[in-house]
């Protein structure tokens, strides 16, 4: 088993996604990129499996065939081969060329479903009697119809890797020259990065196709040079890793980023903000802050960072001066920050004097209590990212003692 953990390890990762994604199949069984998809990671997982050396001997030994595992892998390699052609057309696929689209989906589906069938018949009409586990390829090179077959299992899948590269990369250029005119969203990032991972995933399994090749070839010439199938062979788990990751991250990257790594983010972000507020409630008798669950996730754990601190501002409520936080945002301003930034800043400001006025038991005049509050409540409703421009805000308007603070001491 040691030595088929390279293909059984990620074999389990593809037939987990696969697992994952079954409901979808199941409801969109209708939509060609819905099966193109479930269809590469099926053929995918059946080639890491069908590959490894165990399951190579259990299948010869099933099926009473010398070597019937080596026609059996290729098949499955080239339905991957075409499935791999066939998701990137759907994927692409624009209204206006639909049918034009249909065609090649249908041409390639046609030609590597005879390449198929002329694999089978090659192997049929040749002659394996010896079973080989790793170096089939070069210890049949020379065996008539069987190198017939290496070559057109070969050919087939070197032409299916560099045609899959080129349309990548082309479509990752397209992609590119439209991020430099237009923000970038999270979908147009993730698909970019995703072609970046497939173009270097398919130009190398296109270089390992031909390298095999050449030490077929070699063969033919009396040479043995079946270190370079070696040499490929012990890549091939870890390109297939960067071609997986190129098709899934399209498909999971925004959900990561939308739902993992923003709110995480944010969640640290406001740390400073409600260790600030949180501290200048301490002994203000019995505080309600919500108990965060281990299990919790970011976004959770982001909802009751931001439900504590704002606790924490209502019981800061009658100590923040609105004219400590006009200064600091007219400071701000003069400073050269721009306009949504110097309201953070005032309101960083603000909230720093109202933690020292609380310490000091000193509340604000209740006029400029009730300005402040209703400013805090006008600058939420126009910037939804307030609380965080606020958190990152505390260290910058910390880090100028000399001015800031005089004038906090003034309005105080």
């Amino acid at each position: 088993m040691g030595e088929g953990v390279n293909y059984y390890v990620p074999a389990v990762a593809l037939g987990l996604v696969l697992v994952a994604k079954l409901p979808a199949l199941v409801r969109g069984w209708r939509s060609p990129m819905v099966r193109a998809v479930n269809a590469l990671l099926a053929m995918a997982c059946a080639a890491f499996v069908f590959s490894a050396p165990p399951t190579i001997v259990v299948v010869n030994r099933l099926t009473g065939v010398s070597n019937f595992s080596a026609p059996f892998v290729y098949c499955i390699l080239c339905a991957y081969s075409c499935a791999c052609l066939v998701l990137v057309e759907n994927w692409r696929e624009d209204s206006r060329f639909e049918t034009r689209s249909r065609r090649r989906v249908q041409a390639w589906v046609l030609a590597y479903g005879l390449v198929i069938v002329a694999i089978i018949a090659c192997f049929a009409a040749g002659e394996a009697p010896v079973e080989r586990l790793r170096d089939f390829d070069t210890y049949y090179a020379t065996t008539p119809f069987i190198r017939e077959m290496l070559v057109l299992y070969m050919l087939a899948h070197a032409t299916a890797a560099f045609a899959t590269t080129a349309v990548c990369r082309r479509w990752a250029l397209d992609i590119s020259r439209e991020t430099r005119t237009t923000e970038a969203s999270i979908v147009g990032r993730s698909l970019q990065i995703g072609l970046g991972f497939l173009v270097v995933g398919f130009l190398v399994n296109g270089i390992f196709g031909l390298v095999k090749l050449t030490a077929v070839c070699a063969r033919w010439a009396g040479r043995d040079w079946d270190v370079l199938n070696r040499m490929a062979g012990s890549f091939i788990s870890l390109n297939a890793g960067v071609c997986m990751c190129g098709f899934l991250l399209p498909v999971f990257g925004p959900w990561l980023v939308g739902r993992v790594w923003r709110p995480w983010r944010a969640f640290a972000a406001l740390r400073p903000l409600g260790a600030l507020v949180g501290a200048s409630a301490s002994g203000s008798g019995k505080q309600m802050f919500l108990a965060t669950p281990w299990y919790s996730s970011p976004e959770q754990l982001l909802m009751y960072r931001l439900t504590n601190i704002r606790d924490g501002m209502l019981r800061l409520r009658g100590y923040c001066d609105d004219d400590v936080r006009e200064a600091a945002r007219r400071d701000a301003l003069a400073r050269g920050v721009g306009e949504r930034d110097a309201v953070a800043h005032g309101l960083a400001a603000m909230f720093e004097a109202a933690a020292a006025a609380r310490a000091a038991r000193s509340p604000a005049d209740g006029p400029r209590s009730v300005r402040a509050a209703e400013a805090l409540r006008t600058a939420e409703a126009e910037d939804r990212d307030l609380m965080t421009r606020v958190a990152r805000a505390l260290p910058a308007s910390g880090a100028r003692p000399a001015r800031q603070l005089s004038l906090i001491d003034a309005q105080l």
